[in-house]
């Protein structure tokens, strides 16, 4: 398996600690590090920093929201950074979610799944550096009506920038099979994998294809306990944060997260955290969050159990596992990180 991680350039540390974390993983060996984009910072202004900071780990966005950008906006971005990293730069894509896409940004959310089958279809064309036309249910290139004609940019054409798509819901995982050069994952359960793969094998077969021509790339956190109290510890302090991904990630009619973990086998306990949740009622929407919830979705445990995780991962189809390393210091995430990366290498 590949390695990789996802920082925020926003994301609690400050911003030199977030560098310093990503120089160092790129010589432990780390392959590549996702630049996350939500609520706060952005993704691209990061990589360019990181672009000349590393040297050999790819780079990618993960993700960029659509909504956000025009699709050839979106596409300069990436054939920019992908110049200015000598072509270390992977694409990463997604949906968001109204709450973000709406009550931040001021867009229609509506018809997620069309713009993001327009936007790979026109970004893959600004891609190849052809003259933009485009004529679709969400876009229209050149704008009819008005004054425009085709145009190409004026970036080097980089056609083989990988694409990847963050997908949950099943129409959005076949368009991932169909169109995408990997799909980006969270709330994976390997023992649960059919309700994912089930819908990325349909799109592959739509385009001819096979898994082994896509790469699965999976995240969660990774931490190691010491004894059964330190895991409990653990566990408990990851419920909060996984009642608000149920709970808290959207808006109360839409939960992308919600209903991944109800389509694995969790759909009760999944309804109630996000009740509870939407009432206000946080300590008691994590109260309802069980340790297998958790131990199912994270690699956290001893280094035997991480290590078996980490095999049944693997077995389950995943090609690049995405860690987020747990501790209060950089040289506590780092110690975490080098352990987790050496239990790859030795996988059997």
């Amino acid at each position: 398996m590949r390695t990789a991680t996802t920082i925020e350039a926003s994301g609690g540390a400050t911003w030199q600690e977030t560098v310093d974390f990503v120089v160092e993983a790129e010589k432990l060996g780390l392959d590549i590090c996702w630049v996350a984009e939500a609520w706060g910072s952005d993704a691209p202004s990061p990589l360019g920093y990181l672009a000349a900071r590393t040297d050999r780990m790819l780079l990618g966005a993960g993700i960029v929201q659509l909504g956000t950008r025009t699709p050839v906006t979106i596409a300069m971005t990436a054939m920019t950074l992908s110049y200015m990293t000598g072509g270390r730069f992977l694409l990463g894509l997604g949906s968001s979610g109204p709450q973000v896409v709406e009550g931040l940004h001021g867009v229609p959310f509506a018809k997620p799944l069309a713009r993001m089958r327009e936007t790979v279809e026109i970004v893959r064309q600004v891609f190849a550096g052809e003259k933009v036309t485009y004529s679709g249910d969400r876009f229209q290139i050149p704008l009819p009506g008005g004054e425009g004609r085709p145009m190409r940019v004026s970036v080097p054409a980089a056609p083989d920038i990988p694409i990847y798509l963050a997908a949950l819901s099943p129409k959005m995982l076949q368009l991932t099979g169909e169109a995408a050069d990997g799909w980006l994952g969270t709330s994976f359960v390997p023992e649960g994998a059919d309700a994912y793969f089930t819908h990325l094998d349909a799109g592959l077969a739509v385009a001819g294809r096979s898994r082994a021509e896509i790469d699965i790339c999976q995240g969660a956190e990774v931490a190691f306990a010491d004894d059964p109290d330190d895991l409990a510890r653990m566990v408990g302090r990851r419920r909060k944060e996984l009642a608000f991904s149920l709970g808290g990630m959207g808006s109360a009619g839409t939960n992308f997260y919600n209903d991944a973990y109800s389509r694995q086998g969790w759909a009760e306990v999944a309804a109630q955290v996000r009740d509870r949740w939407q009432a206000g009622d946080r300590d008691g929407a994590a109260g309802l969050v069980t340790d297998d919830m958790v131990l199912a979705t994270t690699l956290i445990g001893t280094e035997d159990m991480v290590c078996d995780r980490l095999r049944v991962w693997r077995d389950a189809g995943v090609d690049t596992v995405r860690l987020y390393p747990a501790g209060e210091t950089l040289d506590a995430r780092l110690t975490t990180l080098a352990r987790a990366l050496d239990l790859v290498r030795a996988l059997p």
